[in-house]
C-alpha cells in the first residue's frame, strides 16, 4: 500500500457513539486518505475516512462488493462458561432448503456486481422513487399520528425507539413491499428480532406473503415482482433482501435524530420555530448521525490510486461514512450539529451504485416521524439513552446500536 502513512494495522475502536465518534476516526482521516485496518479473517486491509476518498471507492467499479471479509471490532472479554451454556441450550437450526439457499446466491445485492446487481436493482426500485414515495405522504402520516397517539396513551416515562420508531418503520416497510397489514406482527417476530427465528422460518414466512400478494396484488415491491421477468428463486431472494434491510436504520435514524435534538436545545428551539426546516435539518441528522461506521466491504479488482495512495490488486477496502461525514475539507466545522447547515451529500446513504435504494422513503418517514413527534409533543425531554454511552456494534460491518431512548413529557 505504497504512500500509506501508517505502520500499525488496528481493529476499529469502540470508544464512540453516535453522536460523538471515537477521536480514532479523526486521527486516521488527519493521517491520509486511508489507514490499515484488521479484518475477522486475519487480513490486513484499509479504512477509508475522507470524504472525497470514500466517495471516489464507491463508485469505482475496480472495487468488488466480494469476497466478504468483515473488520474486525473491539475486543470484549469472552464467558467461554457462559458461551458453553449457551451452546448447549441452543436447538439446532432448521435446515434451509435448495430453492431458499438459491434465492439468497441469485439476490444477495451484497454479493453482485456490475450488470447482475443492475438487474436485481431495478426490479426493486420503482418503488422507492421519489414520485412513488411522495404518493405514500398521506398513508405514512396517517401511520405516524396513530403510533403518536398510542405512545400518549403509554404515558412517560417510554422508550421511543421501541415504542415509536420501530413501530413506524416496520409498519411503512411492510406497506410498501407488500406485506398485508395482519401479517405485519410476523413480520416483526422475524425480521425486527431476527434472532428469534431461524433463515428457513424466515423463507417460509416470505413465501407465505408472496402467496398471499399473488391472489390479491396491490400497489407494491412484491406485486412488481411477480408481473416481472423474475423467478420466483428470484422474488423470494430479493423480498429477503428488503425485509431483512432498512427498516432497522430507519428506526435508528428518528431514535437517534431525536436524542440530537434534545440534547441540543438551540437546535431544537431552531426547528420548532421554522418547522419547514425539518427537509435539510434531515440531512444533518444524517451527516451527524450516520449509522454505519463502516459499510459492507469492498476488494480491489487490480491495483488502484487513492488520492496518491496505491491500494493493491485483493485489498479489502471498507469506507466510514461517520468519517467522510465529518471531514473538514467538505464539511465547515463538521463536529458541530446545525440543522441550518447544507448537508447534502452526505455519505449517509452511502453513494453509488449500492446507494441506499430507500433512501427517499426513508427521508419521508424520519420527516414526518419528527415533525409529528415535536408538534404533538411540545414540552418532550430526555429522560435518558444508551446510545449517548458506547454499546456494542449491532452488525459484524459495523453499525451503531440505537438503544433504548427514554424520554417522557
Amino acid at each position: 500500500m505504497s504512500g500509506c502513512p501508517f505502520h500499525q494495522a488496528a481493529a476499529l475502536p469502540g470508544d464512540g457513539t453516535p453522536l460523538a465518534p471515537s477521536p480514532t476516526i479523526a486521527e486516521w482521516r488527519d493521517g491520509g486518505p486511508a489507514a490499515p485496518l484488521e479484518y475477522d479473517d486475519g487480513h490486513v486491509g484499509l479504512v477509508v475516512t475522507r470524504y472525497d476518498a470514500a466517495r471516489a471507492v464507491l463508485s469505482d467499479p475496480r472495487f468488488s462488493q466480494l469476497p466478504h471479509r468483515m473488520p474486525r471490532g473491539p475486543a470484549a472479554p469472552v464467558d467461554h462458561a457462559d458461551l458453553a451454556d449457551h451452546a448447549a441450550a441452543e436447538s439446532p437450526a432448521p435446515p434451509l432448503d435448495d430453492a431458499a439457499r438459491r434465492s439468497i446466491d441469485a439476490a444477495n445485492l451484497l454479493a453482485l456486481d456490475g450488470d447482475a446487481h443492475q438487474r436485481m436493482r431495478r426490479g426493486i426500485t420503482g418503488r422507492f422513487s421519489l414520485k412513488q414515495v411522495r404518493g405514500r405522504e398521506a398513508e405514512v402520516s396517517q401511520r405516524v399520528a396513530a403510533q403518536l397517539e398510542q405512545l400518549r396513551a403509554l404515558g412517560g416515562p417510554v422508550d421511543l425507539f421501541a415504542e415509536y420508531a420501530k413501530p413506524i418503520s416496520a409498519g411503512t416497510h411492510c406497506s410498501v413491499i407488500g406485506v398485508h397489514e395482519e401479517l405485519v406482527p410476523e413480520f416483526v417476530t422475524h425480521f425486527v428480532a431476527p434472532s428469534a427465528s431461524s433463515t428457513q422460518q424466515r423463507f417460509d414466512f416470505i413465501r407465505r406473503v408472496v402467496d398471499r400478494r399473488a391472489a390479491d396484488p396491490g400497489e407494491d415491491v412484491i406485486t412488481d415482482l411477480l408481473a416481472s421477468d423474475f423467478s420466483r428463486v428470484e422474488t423470494e431472494g430479493l423480498v429477503f433482501q428488503l425485509m431483512s434491510a432498512g427498516h432497522d436504520s430507519v428506526a435508528y435514524l428518528i431514535a437517534t435524530a431525536t436524542v440530537a435534538l434534545l440534547t441540543n436545545p438551540v437546535q431544537l428551539e431552531r426547528l420548532r420555530e421554522d418547522p419547514d426546516r425539518i427537509a435539510p435539518a434531515i440531512e444533518e441528522f444524517m451527516r451527524t448521525g450516520a449509522m454505519f461506521l463502516t459499510l459492507f466491504p469492498r476488494t480491489a479488482t487490480e491495483d488502484v490510486d487513492l488520492d496518491g495512495l496505491v491500494v493493491p490488486a485483493g485489498t479489502t477496502v471498507s469506507v466510514s461514512p461517520v468519517g467522510a461525514n465529518r471531514d473538514p475539507r467538505r464539511y465547515d466545522d463538521p463536529e458541530t450539529f446545525d440543522v441550518d447547515r447544507d448537508a447534502f451529500g452526505h455519505l449517509g446513504f452511502g453513494f453509488g451504485p449500492h446507494g441506499c435504494i430507500g433512501q427517499q422513503l426513508a427521508r419521508l418517514e424520519i420527516r414526518q416521524a419528527i415533525t409529528l413527534l415535536l408538534a404533538g409533543l411540545p414540552d418532550l425531554r430526555l429522560v435518558g439513552a444508551e446510545q449517548l454511552h458506547p454499546l456494542p456494534f449491532a452488525n459484524p460491518v459495523a453499525t451503531y446500536e440505537a438503544g433504548a431512548v427514554i424520554v417522557t413529557w
